[in-house]
């Protein structure tokens, strides 16, 4: 099993991609597949068939999962030069 620079609670940033400069609280980390999931950010939509909790059926919002390569933990991106280029920018 590899080890991640992240852990499940830590506060992270999105360094990269479509949610890049989003922050949240590391909510799992799904080591095989080398992502996590983080609190508010990638959220997909999904369906929920008919059940006795939803008789209807509804449309669901849960976060998605980022590439762990992605992910900067919060403390380390505000002392580093990039917080202070995005702030300026």
């Amino acid at each position: 099993m590899s080890k991640f620079h992240i852990k499940r609670g830590d506060q992270v940033v999105v360094i990269a991609g479509a949610h890049k400069g989003k922050e949240g609280k590391i909510l799992e980390v799904l080591a095989p597949k080398s992502r996590a999931r983080v609190e508010g950010v990638a959220m997909i939509k999904r369906h929920l068939k008919k059940s006795q909790e939803h008789p209807q059926g509804t449309i669901a919002e849960r976060e998605g999962s980022i590439h762990v390569s992605n992910l900067m933990l919060k403390s380390a991106h505000d002392s580093s030069k990039r917080a202070k280029t995005a702030v300026t920018a």
